[in-house]
């Protein structure tokens, strides 16, 4: 029985020769990533153990970005407990105000992620590093403690479902409507603990920020992970990006899949998550009624990336924010924000009536920067929609791609660019 892509990356950090779906595993750790929330407690918790330091100090990743700048007391000392674990252990790749990034956004950005490299992150969008063709996957802060402390971690080898993605998308409909049609399509739980591998001659029409965004929502379908063939485009990207050395993994011919999809890229068509749930899809044809919203968010690791930033400024150049909307533009990391400024895509935006925040997770988990109020609604780029995700519980968060988010920040409801004649 032949191994899927993600099975075999398993097996060889495993040191076995061939791993099956159900089996357990313990696995060499290529890289342990934390945040400013999550970090903390994974701290507390090393402190009980016996070990005096972490395995590998280039290995771990501890990103401040879901409250950096800090916005409160909380916050503040969250990141000092950070801060200081870092210097004590002299981690290498610390990331803090004036450097940081969204943390999805940033390690590749950083080189710190290369096809074949196992992760795990105390993150649940962890998964986005499957777009270079690794394996990469969400854990609790206490599996966070643990690999730090020894380098590894238990794993439950997933089954796999495959998606053959075919055509070219056509103009406005990015990687978020592809991932977004999946999600309508199987629900979810549809992928619950298993790969979703992307496959097929569609995936070379596909940007590396497509990508990227395709595999940061496989968790938003309950999969363990996403992940993408190792192609021209994402060896490009690597050898821009990275010093380090790859290795690339393809899934045998025989390999066994719980469910096989085909998506035609070519047929699908601007999308929007309506509350609560991801899965909870219309595309903008099928939105019969006017839906008014009160603010945009462009951002978040889902889609902050320069591509992102560029869709979102061609729709509103020219055009204005509708008034009484606020329209928020968060890029990524400091690099995308300062290549942002040189193409003039933030005069664009600051013209239009929108803001631009430093880089940061801010609203997309109700932190800061976007917090919403009981009854309003939110047309936002960003991965969850559920019950008060974005503030309020009597609040809605619409999920769509920046082009949507653009569209709609003009004319005050969810629209496509193709309403405003584009």
């Amino acid at each position: 029985m032949g191994m899927t892509m993600t099975q075999k990356i398993l097996a060889a950090a495993a040191g076995l020769d061939h791993v099956e779906a159900g089996q357990l595993i313990e696995a060499e750790l290529d890289l342990v990533l934390g945040n400013d929330i999550t970090s903390p407690v994974a701290i507390h918790e090393m402190d009980k153990m016996t070990v005096n330091t972490v395995f590998d100090k280039d290995k771990i990743a501890l990103v401040m970005d879901h409250f950096i700048p800090n916005k409160d007391i909380k916050s503040a000392e969250h990141c000092k407990c950070v801060r200081e674990f870092a210097c004590k252990h002299e981690i290498t790749n610390y990331f803090d105000v004036g450097e940081m990034g969204i943390e999805h956004a940033l390690l590749p950005e950083k080189g710190l992620t290369v096809a074949g490299d196992v992760i795990i992150g105390a993150d649940s969008h962890t998964c986005t590093y499957g777009a270079l063709g690794a394996f990469s996957t969400g854990v609790g802060s206490t599996d966070m403690a643990a690999g730090m402390a020894t380098g590894k971690c238990w794993f439950k080898v997933p089954s796999a479902i495959k998606f053959n993605l075919i055509g070219k998308l056509p103009k406005w409909v990015s990687g978020k409507d592809v991932i977004l049609h999946i999600i309508g399509m199987i629900g979810v739980d549809g992928a619950l603990y298993r790969s979703m591998e992307f496959v097929g001659e569609g995936v070379a029409s596909l940007s590396m920020d497509d990508r990227f965004t395709i595999a940061n929502m496989a968790i938003e379908a309950g999969g363990k992970n996403g992940i993408f063939p190792v192609d021209d485009k994402a060896k490009a990207y690597m050898a821009e990006h990275s010093k380090r050395s790859y290795k690339v993994y393809e899934a045998d011919e025989d390999a066994v899949y719980d469910e096989e999809y085909t998506i035609d890229l070519s047929q699908l068509r601007p999308t929007v998550a309506f509350p609560h749930l991801p899965e909870n899809t219309k595309t903008i044809d099928e939105i019969t009624e006017p839906v008014a919203v009160d603010q945009a968010v462009i951002g978040s690791c889902t889609n902050g990336r320069i591509d992102d930033l560029r869709v979102a400024a061609q729709i509103l150049k020219g055009r204005r924010v509708k008034k009484g909307l606020r329209c928020i533009v968060i890029p990524a990391t400091q690099a995308i924000y300062l290549q942002a400024m040189e193409e003039g895509l933030l005069k664009i935006f600051i013209e239009a009536g929108a803001v631009v925040s430093t880089p940061t997770c801010g609203p997309c988990l109700g932190g800061y920067m976007g917090i919403l109020a009981e009854g309003e609604r939110c047309i936002s780029t960003t991965n969850r929609n559920f019950v008060g995700r974005m503030g309020h519980v009597k609040s809605e968060v619409y999920l769509a791609s920046p082009a949507v988010a653009a569209a709609s920040a003009v004319t005050g409801k969810i629209s496509s660019p193709e309403e405003l004649g584009m």
